[in-house]
């Protein structure tokens, strides 16, 4: 009888949870590449559209149950990892932001080659007692990764500057420049009408692409918006995404705000947009910056890890301003919407920008580098830290 031939491809798995946003999108696209090198990609995450938009490009799914964020189900899920990585049996685990990264760092605890990205840190998101043990757990678990990814030089130094220690790569975050290009902003205007008849064609157009909730400060940008409208009259605002905040954000806003939900397709938005504005309070290094900066339009973000990475430097002292201050983010958005020359100006040299140094494909061979150093020189291999007495929780 004939035997089938042995699968000899490098084994990689993928744990993600959240199964949205930008984690969503950076797994997929790195997925969508390691099949295309050969590798045997399997992630593991909890049931959602990621989940069909994997399989659809051939990766092996394997339904996770999780949270999204840690609580008393976490024993239960650190259990199931176990049963799935004795199923898989990678060569590699990479583990992707904090939720994946506790249960799968607890699952492993080092003995296959394991890389955590956080795409921001944990305690960045939480405050007091919280913070305090997320940081614990985030010094603690380092010694179980093998290689810590960060997605900007800044997110590196905030984790550095935490006392967090292990061995360090930067690969700063991509985009498909083919996918993400520029467009006529009032064709694409016009096509978006039908969707959202309040949007006015000639309206100055302000969007706002994130899920709706306290990372992405789109209640920092409501709070901005009456000093915008009252200085570029007729201007709207455009909401793209949805999220744990939506009701709130919806019952607050003036009706020159609108909201399209979540969309499965951002592009349009991003190229209808005269001004494209990210007010997060914390990140690793967003997506829809470059991906607004890739279709040509200009941005302001505020200044947390990643977002002057993301921007030619001679555009970083207009197109920058700080956390959770209304004032600054209304006189940079104003300021731009008033002056279409150097909005013009701003578009073409975030495209290049962009181009040059985010491009998806750099990110993924930079993530195969990564891959390849690991699986020959400590493939099979134990982290070996020193004696862990203390307690996580001490």
């Amino acid at each position: 009888m004939h035997q089938p031939e042995p699968d000899d491809r490098p084994r990689v798995l993928h744990l993600t949870q959240p199964v949205d946003g930008g984690v969503a999108r950076v797994v997929t696209d790195l997925a969508r590449t390691q099949l295309a090198a050969g590798l045997h990609v399997t992630v593991a995450c909890p049931g959602s559209p990621l989940s069909d938009t994997l399989r659809a490009l051939g990766a092996d799914v394997r339904h996770w149950a999780a949270t999204r964020s840690p609580g008393p189900s976490l024993p239960g899920e650190v259990r199931r990892l176990g049963r799935l990585l004795d199923e898989v049996r990678p060569d590699l685990v990479h583990a992707h932001s904090a939720k994946a990264g506790l249960a799968g760092r607890l699952a492993v605890r080092g003995r296959i080659p394991t890389v955590f990205q956080p795409h921001a840190w944990s305690f960045e998101a939480v405050g007091g007692t919280t913070a305090a043990l997320a940081l614990k757990w985030e010094r603690f678990g380092a010694r179980w990764a093998h290689r810590l990814v960060c997605v900007s030089e800044a997110e590196r130094t905030t984790g550095r500057r935490a006392r967090i220690a292990g061995r360090w790569s930067v690969v700063p975050n991509g985009i498909d420049p083919e996918r993400f290009h520029p467009a006529p902003a009032d064709t694409v205007r016009a096509s978006l009408v039908p969707a959202l008849p309040a949007l006015e064609p000639a309206a100055p157009l302000v969007v706002c692409v994130g899920r709706l909730c306290r990372q992405k400060g789109q209640d920092v940008l409501l709070a901005a918006w009456p000093d915008v409208a009252a200085k570029v009259p007729g201007a709207r605002l455009v909401l793209v995404g949805d999220g744990p905040d939506g009701a709130r954000l919806r019952s607050r806003a003036p009706e020159s705000v609108l909201f399209a939900g979540a969309v499965a397709d951002a592009v349009p938005w991003y190229q209808a947009a005269d001004l494209v504005v990210l007010p997060s309070r914390w990140e690793g290094m967003a997506l829809a910056p470059l991906e607004a900066l890739a279709c040509g339009r200009p941005v302001v973000l505020t200044d947390v890890d990643g977002a002057r990475e993301s921007l030619p430097a001679a555009l970083a002292p207009r197109a920058l301003v700080p956390a959770e201050n209304p004032a600054a983010l209304a006189d940079a958005v104003a300021g731009l919407l008033l002056d279409p020359p150097l909005r013009e100006e701003f578009g073409h040299q975030g495209r290049r920008h962009v181009l040059a140094t985010h491009d998806v494909r750099r990110t993924a061979e930079a993530v195969a580098g990564v891959y390849r150093e690991l699986l020959t020189t400590t493939e099979g291999a134990r982290v070996a830290p020193p004696e862990c007495r203390e307690s996580i929780l001490s």
